[in-house]
């Protein structure tokens, strides 16, 4: 990897602790405690394992730093100004049926922007990271988004909708409307491989609403640094940590935007 900033530094020693406890527990999922947090929402003894131990290793070298994480909310919630993003399993559900697609997602924000991220599959053994300014990596090696030009040739990514939204016949018209402009669609579950793959060229585009911010905080700058595009778009400001987000090669970036900005079934 040639990134090597203190930040990506310490994110990286921290993901690799923790994917040691999560590839064991991996092995072991049917003694797994599993617990039900809300509708078609798990959450394991391994969330909370690998989150304590990647949010342990931040905080000794930054133990003033804000964190937002999923399993333990937000941390030092007074520092915006430095801040982790957390997810420490982004695909639970893959993850407790032994589907082998799922990864730690950690990124640092600085002022309101995101200047690097990882997200690693401990199982297949990728690592993506990004830094501003300094390009996109899987590995050691530089990654690049796609350069397919139409969306009726590309192959799309997307997510949802979770069992509790109010907004299912919306988000299922609009997955209608654009498998009639492209043909490839696909759903992986996880929300930060999409990204990543996005920003790698396995995927032309990715889309997906009420995703949350720790879910893609990693993906927009490993994308964006991978020369591709991050949109979000009709923000609920009263759920900052909810996200509607569209992450694309550049190329098909309009098309898809004008298909999800179209009217569809309220």
């Amino acid at each position: 990897m040639r990134l090597s900033s203190p930040q990506i530094n310490l994110i990286t020693k921290a993901c690799m602790k923790a994917s040691r406890s999560l590839i064991r527990d991996f092995g072991e999922i049917e003694n797994l405690q599993v617990s039900k947090k809300a509708p078609g929402d798990f959450v394991s003894s391994a969330d909370k394992r690998t989150e304590k131990i990647i949010i342990s290793e931040l905080q000794k070298a930054h133990p003033n730093y804000g964190i937002i994480t999923e399993e333990s909310g937000i941390i030092n919630k007074n520092n915006t100004q430095n801040r982790w993003i957390i997810d420490p399993i982004d695909g639970t559900t893959n993850f407790l049926n032994g589907v082998p697609h799922f990864a730690i997602s950690v990124a640092y924000e600085q002022d309101n922007e995101i200047k690097c991220g990882i997200i690693f599959n401990p199982i297949s053994n990728e690592m993506f990271c990004a830094e501003k300014g300094n390009g996109a990596f899987l590995n050691n090696s530089r990654i690049r988004v796609s350069n397919k030009k139409k969306l009726e040739n590309s192959l799309l990514v997307t997510g949802g909708p979770k069992q509790n939204s109010n907004n299912k016949r919306k988000i299922f018209s609009e997955y209608i409307e654009i498998s009639n402009k492209s043909s490839n669609l696909r759903k992986f579950g996880s929300a930060a491989l999409d990204m990543a793959y996005v920003a790698c060229g396995r995927f032309d585009g990715y889309w997906q609403r009420e995703v949350n911010y720790w879910d893609v905080a990693a993906g927009i700058i490993i994308v964006r640094e991978s020369g591709g595009f991050v949109d979000f778009f009709e923000d609920d400001i009263k759920q900052p940590l909810k996200k509607n987000v569209l992450a694309t090669n550049s190329s098909i970036h309009d098309e898809l935007k004008v298909l999800i900005s179209k009217k569809v079934i309220e």
